[in-house]
């Protein structure tokens, strides 16, 4: 959440920045109840005043037996008037309160400008594509061929856009679960949790999924609780309306969660597979810093990520995200995106985000500087480390042999049984 002084100071480049984005905010709105905010609180503070000294002097009149009536009717209207005033003030809060909450991030300067996914810019390629003399099957085709996938079955027993994952493709599932959390844990110093996959409101908001984004949650009837999105949510409100000190940060965590997501808007997008759906695994990477370091620790975050990739020797680029293409609430954002033979694209497995302390305000995280008294807010840092479904639908595509067997990723085998390859 950006701060209303920090708007008031940069209008002009808080619109613009917003206007970059392709966002559109009732400035207008905004300023006038911030103007009325202030000249009516400062009426109150005013009044406030009044009716303390005129206190003192119906007071000294009544200890000299002096009649106070008059006096003391006019501060019952000063009364009355400071309530009014007060309820004007919560009023003039709550639309400026509404209003900061629909802004999103305003871009890092080194964000490239631009209206939609077609102007991210790629940073690098790496890898190679694989060489195959037949032509490439899609991940489930190749899936409910080997029976380790199975989408009419997960169908009947929710709907669409559900995985049903049998037999070696569980191993697999599961295998790839564990691989990941333990190269973030033993090879990158993240620190695992598991935490819940059902968050209130607050925690929502705090990470900006709310207000904004409700029509993409999946809320639990009768209760004002969340299915998470991503782990990103209950992991970022691990330290919500805590001031850590500057010895503890930075801070990395790591955790393997299912998530949830109604996908709305998406009816017709990617409806096949693995790619999009409402219910899908991640381990997920969640750092807090201090400030000045939080840009260096995002090259870190995106070298994290993309090390599962190279591992699995799977080839992927790695873009920037456009002002245009930006989530909510990030400052800066890499996507990692995996080669998919069958449809000849690269598609996104991982985004990568400094948001600055724009969670950090909503959730109230702070941290205090050595030797100093007052704190700031920390800024965080998320990606996903990675996607674990895209990452199983893209080892299916990428690994696949003209048999229709599927070799296993070599850093993969330990955790398969040191099993080579899935067959009929």
């Amino acid at each position: 959440m950006l701060e209303i002084k920090f708007i008031r100071q940069n209008l002009p480049q808080v619109q613009k920045a917003i206007e970059n984005r392709g966002d559109h905010i009732d400035w207008s709105r905004l300023v006038g109840a911030d103007e009325n905010r202030k000249q009516v609180l400062q009426e109150i503070e005013n009044l406030r005043h009044k009716r303390n000294v005129v206190s003192d002097q119906i007071a000294e009149m009544k200890k000299k037996g002096e009649s106070a009536e008059d006096t003391v009717t006019e501060m019952r209207e000063v009364s009355g008037r400071i309530k009014q005033l007060e309820t004007s003030l919560s009023e003039n809060e709550d639309v400026i309160r509404t209003i900061l909450m629909q802004v999103p991030n305003i871009p890092h300067e080194s964000v490239p400008v631009g209206q939609d996914e077609n102007d991210n810019p790629t940073i690098r390629t790496v890898g190679n594509l694989p060489s195959m003399d037949f032509d490439p099957q899609a991940h489930w085709d190749i899936g409910e061929k080997l029976g380790i996938l199975d989408f009419k079955r997960a169908a009947r027993i929710t709907g669409a856009r559900f995985p049903l994952y049998l037999g070696q493709g569980a191993l697999m599932e599961r295998a790839l679960i564990n691989f990941m959390l333990d190269v973030h844990v033993n090879q990158h110093g993240f620190r695992e949790v598991l935490p819940p996959f059902i968050v209130n409101r607050n925690s929502m908001t705090h990470t900006g999924q709310l207000p904004k984004f409700e029509e993409d949650l999946f809320k639990l009837d009768g209760w004002d609780y969340f299915l998470i999105p991503t782990a990103e949510v209950p992991v970022t409100n691990l330290h919500h309306s805590e001031i850590l000190s500057e010895e503890e940060l930075p801070l990395y965590y790591t955790a393997y969660t299912p998530c949830f997501r109604s996908e709305a808007g998406s009816h017709g997008k990617d409806t096949r597979g693995l790619i999009r759906q409402h219910q899908f695994n991640k381990v997920e990477l969640v750092k807090f810093t201090m400030p000045e370091h939080s840009y260096g620790e995002l090259e870190s975050l995106l070298q994290n990520a993309e090390s599962i990739l190279q591992l699995l020797e799977i080839p992927y680029r790695v873009i920037t995200l456009c002002t245009g293409d930006l989530g909510f609430s990030s400052a800066k954002t890499y996507d990692i995106e995996v080669w998919m033979p069958a449809q000849g694209v690269y598609r996104e497995i991982s985004s990568c985000s400094n948001f600055e302390d724009f969670q950090a305000r909503r959730g109230n995280i702070r941290f205090r500087r050595r030797g100093r008294k007052g704190t700031e807010f920390v800024h965080t840092l998320n990606g996903s480390g990675l996607a674990v479904g895209r990452t199983f639908a893209a080892i299916l595509e990428n690994y696949q042999q003209a048999d229709g067997s599927v070799v296993v990723p070599k850093a993969l085998r330990p955790y398969m049984g040191n099993v080579e390859s899935i067959h009929n």
